[in-house]
């Protein structure tokens, strides 16, 4: 190593870490050990995992690159995970995994800017690409054989990690590398495809024993999205069926190029890869068995995996005779293997088809009693707002025709719009009033039945119903003649409209008020077309009370129809819209 070549400091604290001359025994800025243990010099940081940050290290000793991860985070579980991980890759001597000294693991001493230790440990750098980094290469998916090798490297290094009472807890692609020469191939592409294959990252491994997984305990909420199993993703007890898990998932994403999530069924969470790719029944059975959401239908050990995994990969290259004796043995196997597969086939298709069923009548019976929850809801706020309705129009009635009120409005209206007194008849303050007061009686109606996921606000509802039954009236005042029925399905939609506003809904609140005003209004334009008399709100100069009939009917069945099709909004074209995506 030269020594033009820069150094860096590993205090998390340093302001200026890097670059710190070669040579040097302490930072020029924190003062801090920059040759550790007298062997390791940090070159350059290579990134950061977990709690810890990663760097390149030179070893005087060896003459050679290795990799230093260092604890910068102080908490004691994160301390406890680190030295887990160092006595696991310690105690383990396994072309698989990185190799570290037994002194690999030691303490450096900080003063600046505060006194603290630094956990540091030193393992050997692989060369070569992680499979995450080999699978863009292969964007539609690795080759099988190729897989299939990878797979059964990673098996025999969670069988020896299995054996020492050890679960990693983060197998993905990411983690998964392969150890090539750096001289022999680019750093992103296996040269051969079948080099030897390095788990790294055991920062959340975990000792397990058998009685402890057949208590209900559990784990520290570790897990890679897309990759843990659910009982990892819980936090719930874990085992050696966890990694397995991992590993089958990593394998079908290499062999398919997506990423697991992708792949999942809407419905059942199972993955749907075979489909997409053609690989061996056998290897793919066994991959299905291994992501498995139940921890019991998974592979028990690894040595079950390594003995399938021999069947599907045994050599084809046989002698005349091992080929005719593998030959009739396969034929003679065939069928029972057939028979064995096509009971099984059945013996799942009916409990697919029981559980199937089952699901289909729960759903069935939620679905309806949903329906029967909105029909009562719905029917629920028609007659309150209906009551509301004609209470309003009763109040309304007797204020307009039977107090001065009437007189007091026209004379405010006469003030500020003398237009529109001058082409009405004289009891346009009474009119006004009858429409204000129906207004009210129907916000209050609705407002009171709760319904719609509305929020009840009274006040607001009260003014707003008095406002936009008075526009409703404005608006048949001016548009036509009192004999047509244009003014009454405009005044009725303008009502209606401003009216829906009011209601304070969760969301959508522009398609409840336009709904509401077209349904009624169309529903009245049909009446009126078949005869309900447009001379409803006509009254004699001394209306009695026999002539409330009418008005009655028309407020209240506005109220109505109002409810109903807020009650259509709210159950199902909203909720339609946003499952179009419309939120």
């Amino acid at each position: 190593m030269h020594g033009n070549v820069a150094v860096h400091c590993i205090n998390p604290d340093c302001q200026r870490p890097y670059p710190q001359p070669w040579g040097n025994k302490f930072c020029n800025s924190c003062g801090a050990l920059l040759q550790l243990l007298d062997r390791y010099v940090p070159l350059q940081p290579l990134g950061s995992g977990g709690f810890a940050q990663i760097y390149t290290v030179w070893d005087e000793k060896t003459q050679t690159e290795k990799v230093l991860k260092v604890l910068v985070e102080d908490s004691p579980k994160a301390q406890e995970l680190f030295t887990q991980e160092a006595a696991v890759l310690i105690s383990l001597q396994h072309p698989g995994v990185p190799r570290v000294e037994a002194d690999g693991f030691f303490q450096v001493n900080l003063s600046s800017p505060k006194q603290r230790q630094l956990a540091c440990l030193v393992m050997e750098k692989i060369n070569g690409p992680t499979l995450d980094e080999i699978l863009d290469s292969y964007p539609q998916g690795c080759p099988e054989n190729l897989v299939l090798n990878w797979f059964t490297q990673a098996v025999k290094i969670l069988q020896e990690l299995h054996k020492c009472q050890i679960i990693h807890r983060d197998i993905k692609p990411s983690n998964l590398m392969l150890r090539i020469p750096a001289s022999t191939a680019p750093p992103t592409q296996a040269r051969t495809g079948w080099e030897q294959l390095v788990l790294i990252d055991f920062g959340g491994v975990k000792q397990f024993n058998s009685a402890s997984q057949r208590r209900e305990s559990s784990s520290t909420r570790l897990f890679s999205s897309g990759y843990s199993p659910p009982e990892q993703v819980t936090g719930s007890n874990v085992g050696p069926a966890a990694d397995f898990y991992a590993l089958g998932r990593t394998m079908i994403e290499l062999l398919t190029g997506k990423y697991p999530p992708e792949l999942e069924d809407l419905q059942t969470g199972e993955l749907r890869w075979r489909n997409r790719v053609t690989v061996n029944p056998q290897f793919a059975d066994l991959l299905d068995e291994m992501v498995k959401e139940d921890v019991r239908s998974r592979p028990a050990n690894a040595a079950i995996i390594l003995k399938r995994v021999a069947k599907i990969s045994r050599p084809t290259k046989l002698g005349f005779f091992s080929q005719l004796q593998n030959f009739v043995n396969q034929t003679s196997n065939q069928t029972n293997n057939n028979l064995s597969l096509l009971t099984q086939t059945i013996e799942r298709a009916l409990a697919t088809c029981v559980q199937a069923v089952g699901k289909t009548i729960l759903f069935i019976a939620k679905a309806f009693l949903k329906i029967i929850q909105a029909c009562l809801a719905t029917i629920w706020a028609m007659l309150l707002s209906g009551l509301g309705a004609c209470v309003g129009t009763i109040v309304g009635f007797f204020l307009a025709y039977r107090t001065i009120l009437g007189d007091r409005i026209v004379e405010l209206i006469l003030s500020q719009l003398p237009e529109v007194v001058a082409n009405s008849q004289n009891k346009i303050g009474a009119n006004l009033l009858l429409f204000a007061i129906a207004g009210l009686g129907t916000a209050w109606g609705l407002t009171t039945s709760g319904c719609f996921g509305q929020r009840r606000r009274f006040l607001v509802a009260s003014i707003m119903g008095i406002i936009s039954y008075g526009f409703g009236w404005l608006f048949w005042e001016l548009l036509s003649s009192k004999q047509s029925s244009d003014g009454l399905v405009a005044m009725i939609a303008v009502s209606v409209f401003l009216l829906s506003l009011s209601f304070r809904f969760r969301s959508h609140h522009i398609v409840y008020a336009l709904v509401a005003a077209f349904g009624t209004a169309s529903i009245f334009s049909v009446l009126f077309i078949v005869g309900f008399p447009t001379t409803v709100l006509q009254f004699s100069n001394q209306p009695l009370w026999s002539e409330l009939g009418l008005p009655l009917a028309l407020f209240g069945f506005v109220a109505i129809l109002m409810s109903f099709w807020l009650g259509i909004s709210h159950y199902l074209i909203v909720p339609g819209l946003r499952f179009l995506g419309w939120r």
